[in-house]
């Protein structure tokens, strides 16, 4: 996995949203960020993240190997992690799990998505957290662990642990993807003003 030499991401996090936290002293920026707003911002993040789902099964990422996809959703996921917090991450992905899979996917695949969309999320947030990771490793981890979780909802609907051995294929699938979702992150989170997402307010 990519490790970030200097925090990299929680850095630049917190020099983007010094604007808005000093704004926030003045009335005007004390109001920048209300319970309506939120709730807004979730919603169209959430809408952002269906429609990426939407896309993947219009024109899906199939190099020749089952399971194999993009996870174009997953670019939401953790700008919303990182611009956001947690709470917020897990709500928009749930919703989008759950929506696309009633649209598009059906119950399994709604079951399956959950089982590695929730996996990928827990791993994500955990290695988040610890500042060691940049947003490119932490999305790597995610990739693979997301393949983890849908092998093993597999392996379980089957009752034979022989899927496993798909595994290793699902490794470097995960991180293929993972890398590119993560270099796409990576842009975005810097690049998305503190007037569009004030990251620190957030925080509380």
């Amino acid at each position: 996995m990519t490790q970030s030499p200097n925090k990299d991401l929680n850095t630049e996090a917190s020099r983007q949203d010094k604007p808005a936290a000093s704004a926030q002293s003045t009335p005007a920026g004390s109001s920048l960020v209300t319970p309506a707003r939120n709730v807004a911002t979730s919603a169209v993040l959430a809408a952002l993240a269906l429609i990426f789902s939407y896309i993947e099964v219009l024109i899906p990422f199939q190099p020749g190997l089952p399971g194999v996809k993009l996870g174009l959703a997953n670019l939401v996921v953790i700008v919303c992690l990182y611009r956001m917090n947690a709470k917020y991450a897990l709500t928009i992905n749930i919703i989008r799990v759950i929506v696309a899979g009633l649209l598009f996917t059906g119950l399994w695949g709604l079951v399956y998505s959950l089982a590695g969309s929730l996996l990928s999320f827990a791993v994500m947030y955990l290695l988040k957290k610890t500042n060691l990771f940049s947003v490119i490793g932490v999305s790597m981890a995610g990739g693979v662990a997301h393949n983890l979780g849908q092998l093993l909802i597999a392996a379980f609907a089957v009752s034979t642990a022989s899927l496993l051995y798909y595994f290793p294929i699902l490794i470097v699938s995960g991180m293929v993807a993972g890398l590119i979702i993560g270099i796409a992150d990576y842009i975005l989170i810097r690049r998305i003003p503190a007037s569009v997402l004030p990251a620190n307010q957030y925080k509380k």
